[in-house]
């Protein structure tokens, strides 16, 4: 087998060959003494061929680099912050929050309202039929808003002003204005059904206000406090007279509140918006000074007692309700202040009747959504480069914290009782109508943002699909 033999003998000299030149190369500070080098300074020579390097056992808590302390904590908060930087952040927020709000509030209606519904001698679904079909007709506005264009939205700006100064006009001709609990500002519609216009201002407000100082910025001359403050001021004070001729102190408030966020947004001077806001406080301590009812109203705050004549009677059982909810409440259905003794429990003290019943659990849980919803509305205020988008998304994000914080505070005892319905949540359809518009707003906002709108285009099927398609080489024809 001479083949064989000199194939072997050819082997065994390459062998020896590169073993005296691993020889050669070694460091002389191995070859004398097999010193080893400091770490880092070694050096990788490859084996002969035909040989097999020897496992190497590695230890786990040598092998490589150490993670920090706090790892995992800090992985997760990596982790959290990214996908909270993401594009559609505040597009899923802004949807998500405002449609758990409206669903649990059309729960908590059914629960707070069946016991009222009963002494009126009506059904006990009477108040959340009415209300499930707002929240339906409010769901195809909000629809409607999110998918209509900005420029759209103002042009609605001026027909939709007219339309609520035209109604609330029409609120103080006798005959046609109606009263309810003291305030003259609702419209008989035929039936079971009313309508509010000044909850329709607020929106003509932001909307109007937001097209116009955008208009003036464009044009540079919010520079100038007459052009900052004229139209703007004296047309939000007519709004303000009509409402305050109805009686309706709580909702002229909201409106004054918007008025502030869109001065806000619009940078006025310290020196005009303290102005303003003096102004405004003075006109409203004349208000409450020169009526009883809401001096006994702003007696109230923090009272432990009804009082004489029970003038505190609401604030006090509202106190109670939430005192007797615990951690998780009485359950469902199961609330003791809605049979007779806490008034208005489906309209303006509802979240006193959701601690009683989902207890500091449910109250937590709606303040982390009202949260939610205002964090996305100033994170699509402040992104945006459109002066429209940003004044109108930081009126809207003004008007429903406001009246959130308003309406919560006088539950808790912490503000006086201004009767304005929790937003989104209250009973009320001439409430929750244009606050599901300005919902769609909102996320009509959001998506136009353009980088969420490019990754809103990712999602489609088609696109993705296409995308995909471009990624994949084109293998060569004898390639298998």
């Amino acid at each position: 087998m001479p083949a064989e033999e000199s194939s072997a003998a050819r082997r065994g000299d390459r062998s020896r060959a590169s073993s005296a030149i691993s020889r050669a190369l070694r460091p002389p500070l191995l070859a004398a003494g097999g010193a080893q080098l400091p770490a880092g300074l070694a050096l990788r020579v490859r084996p002969a061929a035909g040989s097999r390097r020897p496992p190497v056992a590695r230890s786990r808590t040598s092998g490589g680099p150490r993670s920090p302390r706090g790892g995992g904590a800090r992985r997760l908060y990596e982790q959290a912050r990214r996908a909270w930087d993401r594009p559609l952040t505040a597009y899923y927020l802004i949807l998500g929050a405002g449609l758990l709000i409206t669903v649990l509030g059309l729960v908590m209606v059914y629960s707070a309202s069946m016991i009222k519904a009963l002494e009126l001698d009506k059904p006990g679904t009477y108040f959340f039929r009415k209300q499930f079909l707002a929240a339906v007709i409010g769901a195809g506005l909000m629809a409607a808003a999110a998918r209509m264009p900005v420029k759209l939205h103002r042009a609605l700006s001026y027909p939709l002003l007219m339309g609520a100064v035209f109604l609330m006009v029409l609120v103080q001709v006798p005959g046609i204005g109606m009263s309810v609990n003291g305030n003259r500002n609702w419209l008989y519609l035929g039936g079971p059904f009313q309508l509010q216009p000044s909850e329709f201002g607020k929106l003509a407000l932001v909307l109007w206000g937001a097209d116009l100082l955008a208009r003036k910025q464009d044009k540079r001359l919010l520079n100038q406090w007459k052009h900052m403050l004229v139209p703007l001021v004296p047309v939000a004070f007519m709004l303000l007279g009509l409402i305050m001729l109805g009686g309706d102190m709580g909702t002229a408030i909201i409106l004054t509140a918007i008025l502030f966020g869109l001065l806000w947004l619009a940078g006025a001077p310290t020196r005009l918006f303290a102005g303003v806001l003096a102004s405004a406080g003075l006109i409203a301590f004349l208000l409450i000074k020169t009526s009883p009812n809401r001096m006994s109203r702003l007696d109230c705050m923090g009272a432990s007692e009804p009082g004489p004549g029970g003038s505190c009677w609401q604030a006090v059982h509202g106190i109670y309700a939430l005192a007797s909810g615990g951690w998780f409440g009485s359950g469902l259905g199961a609330s003791v202040e809605k049979w007779g003794q806490l008034p208005e429990p489906h309209t303006d003290f509802i979240f006193a009747i959701t601690g009683e019943e989902l207890g500091l659990a449910g109250t937590l849980s709606v303040l982390a959504l009202f949260a939610a919803l205002g964090y996305a509305g100033i994170r699509v205020a402040g992104r945006t480069e459109d002066p429209f988008v940003r004044y109108a998304a930081g009126g809207v994000t003004t008007w429903i914290t406001a009246q959130a914080v308003i309406n919560i505070g006088a539950v808790l005892g912490l503000l006086p009782i201004a009767g304005v319905p929790l937003p989104l949540f209250s009973y009320g359809g001439s409430a929750l109508l244009p606050t599901m518009f300005a919902v769609g707003l909102l996320i009509a906002f959001a998506r136009a943002d353009p980088a969420a709108k490019a990754a809103l285009a990712m999602r489609r099927p088609g696109v993705r699909w296409k995308t995909m398609r471009r990624r994949v080489k084109k293998r060569p024809s004898g390639e298998r």
